[in-house]
């Protein structure tokens, strides 16, 4: 036993200070991993929350019940004019599939409008206009009532976009999102994979700024120019395609002041132009026939409400719209059970008399809206 030695303090323990110093490093390794990773992550950029926005948005409301589609409830802004049997298309954009990641951020829009390339008057190469040049072959002279398929929403999931292309058949038509990263390649592989393809273009809803479509958003509060200048960066972020269809837009939609200038605009590019409907109120139809614009109309959102008895519910209506107009289009997004509810149904269209088509074989084909 060692004496004690009184005025002053005991000599410290080698294992005591050995153990003092690891406590040190460690509690100074977790500090610097902390301010690391704050300093790392906790700014992202505007690009990177504007994503994450559009992935996490919720999904549409899923209340319309089997062959019932008036039962669909429009906006309070909207409901005096929705058509029997014609429900709107939904507002929100449906949740990822999978979480954000890397593959799912977008990529930055031009800074400043000094960084947005100016307008051309015209398409922006010789020869047939896009909608032509790069339509999948179908055969005119097939009388039988046009169904075109259009999956919207591609580019912000990897597995989702890849499903699509590669599981679903040649002649249905894939939308990508404008912010997609590397929305080029993934229309390339669409291409490739013998799918035409369509630009979701963002619009201003109802609601806005509730539901934002994102910072290059097409907005009636804007000038004609600075929509212009939206719509040349998103028709700029890829090249193959033959058109565009609205990502929400039920404001800007319903606006002949708003919309009139991006029409023309379009059909000077040589592009075809599909109303999502997100509203009835849809001024598109009416003015992409006046100024000659190759045009189509969502009949139905098959997916509306994500369940098989529903999905089958529109798929049924779209086969009675297409038998008594001659062309029918319907729209969804990628979920898994929608992409298993068309590989049950698709076989069975030509043995009801029925035909599958790419979205240039139906423009122009449709009733008056």
């Amino acid at each position: 036993m060692e004496p004690e030695i009184q005025g002053s303090n005991p000599p410290p323990r080698r294992g005591t200070s050995i153990l003092a110093l690891a406590w040190a490093l460690l509690i100074a390794a977790i500090g610097g991993a902390v301010l690391w990773t704050h300093f790392a992550t906790d700014a992202p950029t505007p690009a990177q929350v504007a994503a994450i926005r559009l992935a996490q948005m919720p999904a549409p409301a899923a209340s319309v019940p089997a062959l019932a589609p008036s039962s669909s409830s429009p906006t309070p802004a909207d409901s005096a004019a929705v058509p029997p049997g014609v429900p709107p298309a939904p507002e929100a954009a449906p949740p990822a599939l999978q979480p954000p990641g890397p593959s799912a951020m977008l990529r930055p829009p031009p800074a400043t409008p000094r960084e947005t390339k100016p307008r051309d008057a015209g398409p922006r190469e010789a020869g047939p206009q896009p909608w032509v040049r790069f339509a999948r072959p179908f055969d005119a002279n097939d009388r039988r009532p046009r169904i075109a398929v259009v999956i919207n929403d591609l580019g912000l999931s990897s597995a989702a976009t890849d499903a699509a292309i590669q599981q679903l058949p040649a002649d249905v038509t894939l939308a990508f999102s404008a912010y997609a990263e590397g929305l080029d390649h993934w229309v390339n592989l669409a291409r490739a994979a013998s799918h035409e393809v369509l630009i979701n273009l963002p619009m201003e809803p109802t609601n806005f700024p509730v539901n934002d479509p994102g910072p290059q958003t097409l907005l009636t509060s804007l000038t004609p120019q600075q929509n212009l200048e939206r719509l040349d960066w998103a028709l700029a972020r890829a090249s193959g395609f033959v058109g565009v269809t609205n990502f929400m837009g039920s404001r800007f939609t319903a606006s002949a002041e708003a919309m009139r200038p991006v029409l023309v605009a379009l059909n000077e590019r040589g592009f075809v132009f599909l109303d999502s409907r997100a509203t009835p109120r849809s001024v598109a139809p009416r003015l992409a026939k006046e100024i000659g614009l190759p045009r189509a109309v969502s009949d139905r959102v098959i997916d509306q409400e994500a369940s098989r008895l529903a999905i089958d519910a529109r798929l049924a209506e779209i086969e009675k719209i297409a038998r008594e107009t001659g062309a029918a289009v319907a729209t969804g997004y990628p979920y898994p059970v929608t992409f298993e509810r068309l590989a049950n149904w698709l076989p069975t269209l030509e043995g009801k008399g029925l035909v599958l088509a790419p979205i240039t074989a139906v423009v122009n084909r449709q009733p008056d809206r």
